[in-house]
């Protein structure tokens, strides 16, 4: 793979999102599948490989220290804190917790799920915005000042709150959703990754399956995927947004690459310091993924798929009320396009 930097690091272009194997979208994948996944990634040129606390309520990074524990060498390896599934009265559920206690706390047992004994760039997963900002990264710095970790990163922050974090330490990537169809990203921490020198991770940068133009039917979803509680794959909402799919089919096609690796494309062609993470159960999948920093696009596709494919052609915001209070990022009006 073509290669970009972070956190110091060089790494390819397209890094693999290890969340959807434990994750999210339903039912964990077998362990056979999972190592076929993860091996498969590294030979084919991935070196970027991104976990967290919370998935799988640590069974993703048990997962990752399991199967590339004897090919540590071959990647930079992320994962995050600060949200995590712990029993609350006798359910799982996901808490946001971004105390200095608790976040040494997660790293600790991060790296002994992971089985290493330092993680290359560890985030705080969601701002906890009961704690300041400066001091959930203040342990994230006292982190690093320990050896734990390499460098540190934010997820789902606002370019007002990166600030605030850089100035306290240096915050090597920012990790965010970003696609053709969630373009708040653009309304400010693009540009002040760009400025401070951090690399913009875009985490869902096909769209959570919309961009890979396979998804016609929610109701297809497993019962606890979680595009069920999202706004854009309500039924009604879908069926207005599916409308979009068929111009961006030929554009594909017209590309001469698949509907995923287009979207992958654009995210590649934004900026140099933008590394989308897709992530996938499928090995093809994997490895079309792979592909997609080999489609060349013109100045006029480019302009041709952010007109067809925006904040004002997406029905929907992009979180329920819950979600949306959880997060930092700035945010377009929530679209109520019809065509």
């Amino acid at each position: 793979m073509n290669q970009r930097t972070l956190a110091g690091f060089q790494v390819g272009s397209v890094g693999f999102g290890c969340m959807n194997l434990d994750h999210a979208y339903g039912p964990a994948v077998s362990e056979t599948e999972g190592e076929r996944v993860l091996l498969g990634a590294l030979d084919a040129g991935y070196t970027l490989m991104d976990t967290a606390t919370l998935y799988g309520a640590g069974a993703n990074e048990e997962r990752v220290g399991r199967v590339l524990g004897e090919r540590r060498s071959e990647f930079v390896l992320s994962s995050k804190c600060g949200m995590a599934i712990i029993p609350v009265d006798g359910k799982p559920t996901r808490v946001i917790d971004g105390r200095p206690e608790t976040l040494m706390r997660q790293c600790e047992d991060s790296l002994r799920r992971l089985q290493v004994d330092v993680i290359d760039l560890y985030y705080l997963h969601r701002w906890d915005k009961k704690v300041p900002i400066e001091d959930s990264v203040g342990a994230l710095a006292r982190m690093v000042e320990k050896g734990y970790v390499r460098s540190i990163g934010l997820s789902e922050v606002s370019a007002e709150t990166l600030r605030r974090a850089h100035a306290v330490h240096p915050v090597a990537a920012l990790q965010t959703e970003y696609s053709l169809w969630s373009r708040n990203a653009e309304l400010a921490v693009l540009d002040a990754c760009q400025e401070l020198g951090i690399a913009f991770v875009a985490f869902s940068p096909v769209a959570r399956g919309f961009l890979c133009d396979c998804l016609h039917d929610v109701s297809t979803l497993h019962a606890k995927d979680i595009r069920r509680s999202m706004p854009r794959f309500a039924a009604d909402t879908y069926a207005q947004n599916l409308k979009l799919l068929g111009p961006f089919r030929k554009l594909a096609k017209q590309a001469g690459c698949t509907p995923s690796q287009l979207a992958l494309a654009w995210l590649l062609h934004r900026a140099p310091h933008i590394i989308p993470i897709p992530g996938t159960q499928r090995l093809d999948h994997m490895l079309e993924n792979a592909g997609a920093e080999c489609v060349m696009l013109t100045a006029e596709v480019m302009q041709t798929l952010e007109s067809l494919i925006n904040q004002s052609t997406v029905c929907g915001p992009r979180y329920d009320p819950q979600a949306t209070q959880e997060v930092d990022t700035e945010a377009y009006p929530a679209s109520t396009a019809t065509a």
